[in-house]
């Protein structure tokens, strides 16, 4: 499941988007997921409690506009969550402004739904070819094929997990610092966000930090009351203040 953030307040452009990117195969997926905001503050407010695969901002909106939330996403925040900028601002100032401000790609209106859809599989790794894809984060390196994670040290240490408790890693450390939502989790590791229990998620969050021995490997898995869970270095696991 690819989840996508849209920032846009024009109704029409809106139901273009979503139809674009949730009809078409994006970057192998089977399953998108647009999730719609009309207002930049809406969208920053869902940022501090959310993770998204991607966010596709349009400049002029009401509230915080693209911009605006863009420089917030990138020099308070310090969220590297992949964002396409979407306007109909074609001047080369403005495409310039927005990826200096950390954009990393600029579409300008009216988008070509099939260069769109071009455009977003840049940020996503196929499915296709996830099997034998090898993942590293920090010391950590998870193979997609086996299910099974490598932490560098003398010795290595090779710890192997179950395909939705690989998933569930993934997702955690790919957020690492960041509170990710149970919402959130739960599609990543394609399970009914509607009908799956809290307890059964608490379990499969149980067995990720005792395989992978999370604790004993400087890192701490936290439980953030009515947010959803934080991965984080041991020595920054206190929770941040918003604001």
């Amino acid at each position: 499941m690819m989840r996508i953030a849209l920032l846009e307040d024009e109704l029409p452009q809106m139901q273009l988007l979503v139809a674009t990117l949730e009809t078409m195969t994006v970057a192998g997926y089977e399953n998108t997921s647009c999730e719609q905001f009309t207002d930049g503050e809406m969208l920053r407010t869902a940022l501090r409690t959310d993770s998204f695969d991607l966010l596709i901002l349009d400049w002029n909106v009401p509230g915080l506009d693209g911009l605006e939330l863009l420089r917030w996403l990138r020099d308070y925040r310090r969220l590297t969550v992949p964002v396409i900028m979407l306007s109909a601002r074609g001047a080369e100032r403005d495409v310039a402004e927005a990826l200096s401000a950390g954009a990393n790609d600029y579409v300008i209106k009216p988008f070509r739904p099939i260069e769109l859809v071009a455009r977003v599989k840049r940020f996503r790794t196929p499915q296709e070819t996830a099997k034998g894809w090898v993942e590293t984060i920090g010391e950590w390196k998870f193979f997609h094929e086996s299910a099974t994670v490598i932490r560098a040290g003398l010795p290595p240490q090779l710890f192997t997990l179950s395909e939705r408790e690989f998933s569930l890693a993934i997702a955690l450390f790919r957020n690492l610092g960041r509170v990710v939502s149970r919402f959130y989790l739960l599609e990543a590791t394609n399970q009914d966000a509607r009908s799956s229990s809290t307890r059964i998620l608490d379990n499969q969050i149980f067995k990720v930090r005792r395989k992978l021995s999370l604790e004993t490997n400087g890192l701490q898995l936290q439980t953030i009351y009515g947010q959803g869970y934080r991965l984080a270095p041991s020595h920054a696991a206190e929770p941040d203040a918003d604001s």
